[in-house]
């Protein structure tokens, strides 16, 4: 299976919750884009809103 094509998405989020999720992505070995990826892809799963060929795990393939 192809994997979905990466979009860049510029996100405002408060410092508080970027050091949050730092310390997260940092704990499972992620960076941190990666960590907010696999966090919302989980929520979006949870509620059915992801079909399932794409709820596959995202490989981290940047560097943060």
């Amino acid at each position: 299976m192809k994997a979905d094509p990466k979009k860049a998405y510029p996100l405002r989020i408060s410092a508080a919750v970027l050091e949050a999720m730092q310390r997260w992505a940092d704990d499972d070995l992620r960076s941190v884009n990666a960590q907010i990826e696999f966090v919302l892809r989980e929520a979006l799963r949870k509620q059915g809103r992801l079909k399932k060929e794409t709820a596959e795990p995202v490989a981290d393939d940047d560097a943060d």
